[in-house]
């Protein structure tokens, strides 16, 4: 992949290189969302190798901060998430990627990870509620 730094903004934001500007910690953040539904699934990371893993097999890998492990979902719930269009923002230091899911995204079983709303009024002790 081309070095960010090499290139002009407007070959980032306007070019055809991709040539994603991962973070101090060597991540990128990714939506992935229904192609069907268009609803939020998860919003996670991904390095490098993930990203890669995700073009070259189209199901969706991603980095899992807290074990420091690549992590292709649906692994072990064989939950995948099938890509079907991978979106690049404008400045390449995000992705929002259309999926096709094979069950709940969610590990609590949850077809998305957003499942709760927020009441932004309510006290904190009461202020989640599922969505509808």
């Amino acid at each position: 992949m081309p070095d960010p730094d090499s290139l002009s903004t407007q070959q980032i934001e306007q070019g055809s290189v991709f040539a994603p500007k991962f973070d101090a910690s060597g991540l990128l953040t990714s939506v992935v969302i229904d192609s069907r539904t268009k609803e939020v699934l998860v919003v996670a990371f991904m390095n490098a190798e993930a990203l890669q893993k995700t073009r070259e097999t189209g199901r969706v890998h991603f980095w899992s901060r807290s074990r420091s492990s690549l992590w292709l979902k649906g692994e072990t719930s064989g939950h995948f998430l099938s890509v079907d269009e991978i979106r690049v923002d404008c400045d390449q230091d995000a992705l929002v990627i259309y999926a096709t899911p094979a069950g709940p995204t969610c590990h609590t079983g949850e077809r998305s990870c957003f499942y709760r709303k927020l009441d932004p009024t309510a006290p904190d002790e009461r202020a989640l509620s599922r969505a509808q």
